[in-house]
């Protein structure tokens, strides 16, 4: 049974992040097994109403494992984190995504999200208070953006395995 956090109301947990890590490791592997499934012409492919292929998109989920890990280790580490926004459209460029393997793309989200569960998982329940200034934004725990990076993953898995 999940405890209270009774300091800050609104916020996970510690057994709520914990599970959340485990969840997060649990949905990199089931989803690592379906993006095998996709074959490399069709992760390569335009899709109409779609800014980016699904390598492409992938791609994204891996900059953003690369900046939330920079994020989250930096707040654990110093009790908060102040960086900048980063701009997605650029990164999938530079890192041409569309370029490599599809088998390359997968393994590397894959790879970088596992130590990023690892990570989370070791990260003490006193160090979740941690503010995060991103950008312009208000200010977020570390915990918000550990519970943010999970929801943004999954909405991009669910757009990288429709149909079409």
């Amino acid at each position: 049974m999940p405890r209270l956090n009774a300091a800050a109301p609104g916020t996970l947990a510690y057994t709520e992040t914990l599970a959340m890590n485990s969840t997060l490791h649990q949905l990199v592997l089931h989803n690592t097994a379906l993006f095998f499934d996709i074959p490399e012409a069709k992760a390569g492919e335009a899709r109409e109403g779609r800014t980016w292929t699904r390598k492409q998109e992938l791609g994204h989920l891996i900059d953003s494992a690369m900046n939330n890990h920079n994020r989250i280790v930096r707040a654990a580490l110093h009790g908060e984190y102040t960086g900048p926004f980063y701009d997605a459209d650029g990164w999938v460029d530079i890192n041409a995504y569309a370029e490599l393997p599809w088998v390359t793309v997968i393994t590397l989200w894959r790879d970088l999200n596992v130590q990023l569960a690892r990570v989370i998982a070791r990260i003490p329940e006193n160090w979740l208070s941690s503010p995060c200034h991103i950008g312009d934004n208000p200010p977020a725990t570390l915990e918000w953006l550990i519970a943010d990076y999970s929801a943004h993953m999954q909405h991009h898995l669910s757009k990288i395995l429709a149909q079409g």
